[in-house]
């Protein structure tokens, strides 16, 4: 498959006025390989950045939560592969995220990013153990984007 229509297999949408993302091309990439290294062929992968007020009226609408979160992923295809993905990430949660953890705004964003990849790939982090191998992945995930982009 010729590079350019394999990235855009991973598609990204900016519902947030004002807000853009930079290096797309290497970054879809990137989710790219991780996702064949996890054993998934991608369909479409979208990733919507949008206000807190537009994740957090999908929130209560799909899941029932009256709150605001950074992420909420959405696995369209049945069998899970080829993956049909909508991952939707609110950009005032992450900025508030990036200064509660005090790290980069880039850093939080591609941790929120990677996040949503991993939940596509069927990670759960609902417990505590969950959780806890979700950010050792997600840290996995950071160090070899960083190692690569370099």
């Amino acid at each position: 498959m010729h590079a350019d229509s394999r990235v855009n297999k991973i598609r990204f949408h900016f519902l947030k006025k004002g807000f853009t993302l930079g290096n797309r091309t290497f970054l879809k990439s990137f989710l790219l390989d991780f996702f064949k290294r996890e054993g998934f062929q991608v369909d479409v992968v979208n990733y919507i950045f949008c206000s807190d007020t537009y994740l957090k009226r999908l929130n209560k609408s799909h899941l029932g939560h009256n709150y605001n979160t950074d992420i909420l992923t959405f696995v369209m295809s049945p069998a899970k592969n080829p993956l049909l993905v909508d991952i939707f990430i609110s950009i005032d949660t992450v900025r508030t995220n990036s200064v509660r953890f005090d790290n980069p705004f880039s850093v939080e964003l591609r941790r929120v990013i990677f996040h949503g990849a991993l939940h596509a790939c069927g990670y759960e982090d609902r417990t505590i153990s969950q959780k806890k191998e979700m950010r050792k992945r997600e840290d996995s995930l950071l160090s070899g984007y960083r190692r690569r982009s370099t």
